[in-house]
């Protein structure tokens, strides 16, 4: 079942059980691919071009919350964090601190770097090798931390 069926599948069991978060978040996904797929570049829709959309649409939402908490808007905030979580049940597992750490290990192994100076040559690699996987914020900080 691709992401799309599947989207399809959970919206109308959102709308069945009228749950209007789930309903928010899964036409929030739904308008993103269906953006992206008719936005003239001709890229096909693939498994990794899902998660990058479904990627942003979390992280846009994330610094709308930091946005709302700092205006103490509880109402928007809680909205924005319903949203985060439907969006993220669609993403694949995120790796936690220490799964991170040992990911990023070799990969600066394998690039050489040796001090913060080479940050830029570990980001490019881990980027590519754990696409999906991590939080880029997440990524930069264990990169500096291990750097130091």
């Amino acid at each position: 079942m691709t992401l799309e069926e599947r989207i399809m599948e959970d919206l109308k069991t959102a709308m069945k059980a009228k749950d209007q978060a789930a309903m928010r978040g899964i036409r929030a996904i739904k308008a993103a691919l269906l953006l992206a797929k008719t936005d003239g570049s001709g890229d096909a829709m693939t498994p990794e071009r899902e998660i990058k959309i479904l990627q942003k649409l979390v992280k846009q939402r994330k610094e709308s919350l930091e946005i709302y908490v700092q205006q103490n808007r509880a109402d928007l905030a809680q909205v924005e964090q319903e949203e985060i979580a439907i969006i993220e049940q669609y993403l694949p597992k995120q790796m936690d601190e220490a799964e991170l750490e040992a990911a990023l290990r070799p990969i600066i192994q394998e690039v050489g770097a040796t001090s913060a100076k080479d940050m830029g040559k570990v980001m490019a690699a881990a980027s590519k090798a754990l696409a999906g996987k991590a939080d880029g914020k997440m990524i930069s900080a264990v990169v500096k931390k291990l750097l130091e």
